[in-house]
């Protein structure tokens, strides 16, 4: 089987070129474990293969879909945009707020799509992400690098060791960026009804999004 491959980037300048050994892993169908602004994540092109080798490798639960990190919204185009998401998304996108879009034409696979036809979507702000999206050109799937019930790596080697406990191989790729700074998970919102409910509280508070949103709901209040 081998040992994970490992690209690392310390200390790097990030930019295309730096990250051009993980952009052709992808592509060749291999999965990525790489920095996001909130925790270390698996991914891999969102694919029906590419579901199945991350979730292989978390050994994942299949009712519970993986993100998909895009370049921007325009690579959302196939999902369902309602007014208030729109709104969401020019005010928090780059950031760490997962909108929960309806993809009534099937554009994302399943383990993406949600068995209620929703897809999680952010744009992230961290350079790794933003440098390899850049060079793919198609979203890239992301879920924490953990084992099952464990923490999520918030450097390099930790995600190193979950890598190891894991059994992961050379179809594994490491983007070691160091350590990432300690940061609450992303703030999910379901857009996919006329209003807006959000799902899980994270790095961007309630309070914020009430800023913009009076109105939004919760599902404790809901």
């Amino acid at each position: 089987m081998g040992e994970p491959l490992i690209l690392d980037v310390r200390g790097v300048e990030i930019d295309a070129a730096a990250l051009a050994p993980a952009v052709e892993h992808v592509r060749a169908g291999g999965v990525l474990c790489y920095p996001t602004e909130t925790v270390y994540g698996f991914g891999a092109l969102a694919t029906v293969q590419g579901v199945r080798d991350v979730r292989r490798l978390k050994r994942r639960e299949t009712d519970r879909p993986l993100l998909a990190l895009l370049p921007d919204a325009l690579h959302a185009e196939g999902l369902v945009w309602t007014e208030r998401a729109r709104e969401l998304a020019d005010i928090f996108w780059p950031g760490a707020l997962t909108l929960v879009l309806a993809d009534p034409d099937r554009t994302f696979p399943t383990g993406v799509r949600s068995g209620a036809g929703g897809v999680g979507v952010r744009v992230s702000p961290h350079p790794v992400v933003r440098a390899l999206l850049d060079g793919l050109g198609v979203a890239l799937t992301s879920t924490s690098a953990n084992e099952a019930g464990g923490q999520a790596a918030r450097s390099g080697g930790e995600a190193a060791s979950v890598l190891q406990r894991l059994g992961a191989g050379v179809g594994v790729m490491l983007v070691d960026a160091g350590a990432l700074p300690e940061s609450a998970p992303s703030t999910v919102i379901d857009c996919m009804g006329p209003e807006p409910v959000v799902l899980r509280e994270g790095s961007v508070p309630v309070g914020r999004l009430r800023c913009v949103l009076p109105e939004i709901d919760t599902v404790e209040s809901s």
